[in-house]
């Protein structure tokens, strides 16, 4: 088992000195001892193994279990990289799997996630992950903390349903710089027997929008200008500076200005229903499609809550997941925004679905176009 004094040399190689949380959580998980627990036996249960894909998207999955709970395998590769969150507006980002926010993954209640995480030699610093869906050991962050060139595998038992927040927290000022430098993501369990509506009838789905919201940090040189950094640790003592401000630079889904705009908007059909998982691990949002409605939501982001009805606008607390969903009924192109309207439109807290089909002029018709009066 590794000692303590290499891990904290290893924040102190990346010019980075460990604080006191950092130490007392590092020194918990040396104590740990795992070894009076009991064995399970879960040979019996069928392993499915489940390829990640980038989000907006979501693997292919059921939406109603049609086996027995299994043991579902994923695997993540942590990579700290640049990213350009605006044009000439870069971050030195950490993130799981490459993008932000992380990959979501889909089980149902009943189910065992096993996770494989990996932290390449290439990376400079120690991650794990905290999944707010599971029960022990600060959600698996005690458990899963991996120095560069190290890998671990991490199991649990999905035992509640909804979406659920996930992030890196390594201990101590890490966690916050971990989180808004991009490392966090939603994992989904879905109820064995799928959604249900406020009367407790089936409710489906046609397709997920995922949508992951983050504040960045980035500071500015005495010119105003933003920074640019040679790598994610040179970045760390500035960025800190900016973090305590507890203004953000940028308020972004999934990355960057204009990530899930333009060629990248998401797409859906008159008539179809999307289930919008919104996920913010740090600061507090309020989605909003304009234009449209939450028919069903899960404010809270946990489906065995009786979901709430026709919202215009939800709340998602900061630390968790939200979901929502709302069939469409009028082409165009709608804004799903984050409602502090600043965040949305000066900050880039926006994104559009273009939505094709039939116009219906009972649900709104232009009576009269732009025409010139005359008068005051």
């Amino acid at each position: 088992m590794m000692t303590l004094s290499r891990r904290a040399a290893l924040m102190v190689g990346a010019g980075i000195v460990a604080a006191p949380s950092l130490v007392r959580t590092a020194v918990a998980e040396e104590q740990m001892d795992l070894t009076a627990a009991a064995p399970v036996d879960l040979s019996s249960l069928p392993r499915v193994r489940q390829a990640l894909v980038a989000p907006p998207f979501v693997h292919a999955h059921e939406q109603v279990a049609t086996t027995g709970a299994r043991i579902v395998e994923f695997e993540m590769t942590i990579q700290e990289k640049e990213i350009e969150v605006d044009r000439g507006v870069y971050l030195q980002a950490m993130t799981f799997d490459g993008s932000i926010p992380g990959p979501m993954m889909v089980v149902h209640e009943g189910d065992y996630v096993e996770l494989t995480l990996k932290n390449p030699m290439t990376n400079q610093l120690q991650h794990n992950i905290d999944f707010h869906a599971a029960t022990g050991a600060l959600g698996g962050g005690a458990l899963t903390l991996i120095n560069p060139g190290e890998m671990t595998v991490l199991r649990f038992k999905a035992t509640r349903a909804g979406v659920f927040t996930y992030h890196c927290a390594p201990g101590g000022p890490m966690i916050p710089w971990h989180v808004v430098a991009g490392m966090s993501g939603t994992i989904m369990i879905l109820p064995r027997e799928g959604l249900k509506d406020q009367f407790g009838n089936p409710v489906t789905y046609d397709r997920v929008a995922y949508v992951g919201e983050n504040d960045f940090y980035i500071p500015k040189d005495e010119n105003g200008d933003y920074r640019r950094f040679a790598d994610v640790s040179e970045s760390y003592p500035d960025t800190l500076e900016v973090m305590n401000t507890l203004t953000p630079s940028f308020v972004v889904f999934n990355g960057a200005v204009g990530a899930l705009t333009g060629d990248n908007a998401l797409t859906a059909r008159v008539g179809e229903t999307v289930l919008f998982v919104h996920n913010q691990a740090n600061r507090d949002t309020r989605p909003h499609i304009i234009g449209g409605h939450g028919d069903l939501v899960w404010e809270h982001g946990k489906f065995h809550n009786v979901p709430q009805v026709d919202q215009e606008t939800w709340f998602v607390r900061g630390g968790s997941s939200g979901a929502a969903l709302y069939r469409f009924l009028q082409p165009g192109l709608y804004a799903y925004v984050n409602h502090n309207l600043i965040e949305a439109v000066n900050l880039g807290a926006t994104a559009h679905i273009k939505v094709e089909g039939e116009w219906d002029n009972d649900l709104m018709e232009q009576v009269l176009p732009p025409t010139a009066y005359e008068g005051v």
